[in-house]
């Protein structure tokens, strides 16, 4: 079935086919075949992110690093990360989303490569802004396409089990570079996380531009070639011809221009403002609570506890471990409970064990382990379900930019929460204040993800957000 391009074509009704299309289309090797080829994209992205912090002694030493010098080191890299979030977003919809994904992956090892090589500090610095620009922008731009091209049935699972490459590249970073930092020092760490850079030619040969894109830029006769393409894949795929498909539901009306429909103020307009406030606040909670815990566990484990260095990182990665379990457990259940319903759990879960612990008095290690651990099973669920969530809030037109925002408070939360927990140990609440603090803050989400999410599970992205 091709796609009337004739300059007389409803743009509501393009649109629409294209979103029918996609919904005939059943789950085959073409999109795990995309769905890995941006995954591994991604899955280096987090990589990189987290090279840093292994790197940081060596620094500190290699260079004379002030406690200043160091903090700035370790912050710049969520600086670029929030400020490309924003700007990629703008530019996926303006250039595609491809286009940017392919840019961000080049970018960040180009990054990498040149950071092996930093002389200075402010050298170093000025580059891991760049790589942190890079980084911000593929990941909510990434979790944008992923969504385009899936149907609505299952579409939950599939998106979510795409995401798990995120904390699975943390994972596997922080291994490596456990083991390369010391037997070969940093450099050698960065030059080897810059190959995959070249990952960039594989994703601009392989992965198409997204056909919802392309049909709401007024790109018909692309988007009509390109669904083509998609579908021919999918029945060679299948070995079996393709259901017909189904009429659209109705043809939506044409987008406003692009300079009407376009800026940070569509989010602020109509039906988007609730959710733009909705999901901006649980992007913000779920990072400051994520963050404000696994950023401190080690540095309590050992100050407060007594316990070595070895011991405090291994009871920390339990903790980590544990969010990855609950990471799946949400990709598992998000299409057959709802998102509402994954957000106002997981979250009040997360406050509810974090609010125990705090009334047990965090007195030993073994309490902070398991009861941390139960909340990192929660947080990690909900905050994963987010780049699911959000894409499907808002039109073609605007998703990427919609997700970036939401990438951009995932920043801002990623580095309050660590300040706010130091804060907050250093006064006389301590430990106990802390876990009573950051669950007050899981709650907050929950109570606005039970009262104002609005239900997305099951339908189309048109139908959502027309």
């Amino acid at each position: 079935m091709s796609l009337d391009t004739s300059p007389d074509r409803d743009a509501g009704a393009t649109r629409a086919a294209i979103a029918a299309r996609f919904e005939r289309l059943p789950l085959s090797r073409w999109h795990v075949t995309v769905r890995v080829v941006i995954g591994v994209v991604t899955f280096f992205e987090a990589f990189d992110q987290l090279l840093i912090a292994y790197a940081m002694p060596q620094l500190r030493q290699e260079w004379s690093l002030s406690t200043a010098e160091s903090t700035l080191v370790l912050t710049i890299g969520s600086a670029g990360m929030l400020i490309g979030a924003l700007f990629s977003g703008r530019a996926a919809d303006r250039i595609g989303r491809v286009k940017v994904i392919a840019l961000c992956i080049g970018a960040s090892g180009v990054a990498s490569l040149a950071l092996a090589a930093s002389p200075a500090p402010g050298t170093f610095m000025l580059l891991r802004f760049v790589q942190g620009l890079a980084i911000g922008g593929e990941v909510p731009v990434a979790a944008t396409f992923i969504s385009e091209i899936t149907r609505s049935h299952g579409r939950g699972r599939f998106v979510l089990l795409y995401e798990l490459v995120f904390p699975a590249g943390l994972t596997v970073g922080a291994l490596c570079a456990a083991w390369v930092v010391p037997l070969l020092g940093w450099r050698w760490m960065y030059a080897l996380a810059a190959a995959p850079g070249a990952l960039c030619f594989l994703v601009r040969r392989t992965v198409p531009e997204s056909p919802r894109w392309l049909a709401d830029r007024g790109r018909t006769a692309e988007a009509a070639a390109t669904m083509d393409l998609i579908e021919a894949k999918v029945a060679a795929a299948t070995g079996r011809p393709l259901p017909p498909a189904p009429a659209p539901a109705a043809a939506a009306p044409p987008p406003p221009s692009p300079t009407a429909a376009s800026g940070l103020r569509a989010l602020f307009t109509g039906r988007c403002r609730r959710r733009t406030l909705v999901v901006g606040t649980l992007w913000f909670t779920g990072y400051f609570v994520n963050y404000g815990i696994t950023s401190w566990l080690p540095t309590i484990y050992g100050t407060r506890f007594g316990l070595s260095l070895p011991n405090a990182l291994l009871c920390s990665t339990v903790t980590s471990v544990a969010g990855l379990l609950g990471c799946l457990l949400a990709a598992l259940t998000v299409d057959r409970i709802g998102r509402r319903r994954v957000f106002a759990l997981f979250l009040g879960g997360a406050a509810a064990v974090l609010l125990v612990l705090a009334a047990l008095g965090a007195r030993t290690p073994l309490q902070v382990l398991v009861w941390t651990s139960l909340a990192a099973v929660c947080f990690f669920g909900s905050n994963i379900c987010l780049y699911l969530y959000t894409p499907e809030l808002y039109p073609t037109r605007i998703r990427a930019l919609g997700c970036s925002v939401g990438g951009a408070l995932n920043r801002v939360g990623v580095i309050l929460g660590p300040i706010v927990v130091g804060a907050v140990h250093a006064t006389a609440a301590g430990l106990p204040g802390v876990f009573a603090m950051l669950g007050g803050v899981a709650l907050l989400g929950a109570l606005v993800a039970a009262g104002f999410c609005e239900e997305t599970a099951g339908r189309t992205l048109e139908e959502v957000s027309p």
